[in-house]
């Protein structure tokens, strides 16, 4: 069953059942690294974007987007937005990339100086390039 099929817009999935829907421990180690190293929680909110409907999570520090999250069955997307002034260092971090991400970056397309990456997040080296890019969108302090 589809992700927006079980959850409809009436019933918010608890992050017991995200996780189960999902069932890769990427999707934990995700979400452990946001809340220890950014301090906080995720939001979840139901959206009918044609592009990706349903439930999605989201994390944000200091009013700022960290990256929206859309449970997939097996796996799930990260939508990491870098913003003009992060292009620049995203740009330099290329090159350590799994080519798979390194691939994503260059044909999305810039739209208001922003790309909007939409990465699916299907082994631990995508998981640590996501890491990576959260990272320039904002600094964790030590």
């Amino acid at each position: 069953m589809s992700w927006s099929a079980q959850f409809p817009a009436d019933r918010q999935p608890a992050p017991a059942e995200i996780s189960a829907y999902i069932s890769s421990p990427l999707w934990d180690n995700l979400n452990t690294f946001l809340a220890e190293g950014y301090a906080v929680t995720p939001d979840y909110a139901y959206s009918t974007c044609s592009m990706q409907a349903g439930w999605n999570i989201k994390y944000k520090k200091a009013g700022r987007a960290l990256c929206t999250l859309y449970p997939m069955e097996g796996f799930f997307i990260a939508m990491v937005v870098i913003g003009a002034k992060e292009m620049g260092e995203a740009e330099l971090l290329l090159p350590a990339l799994d080519p798979y991400t390194q691939a994503l970056y260059e044909r999305t397309s810039q739209g208001i100086g922003q790309k909007w990456l939409m990465i699916n997040v299907t082994s631990e080296p995508i998981l640590n390039d996501v890491k990576a890019l959260i990272q320039i969108r904002r600094k964790i302090k030590k």
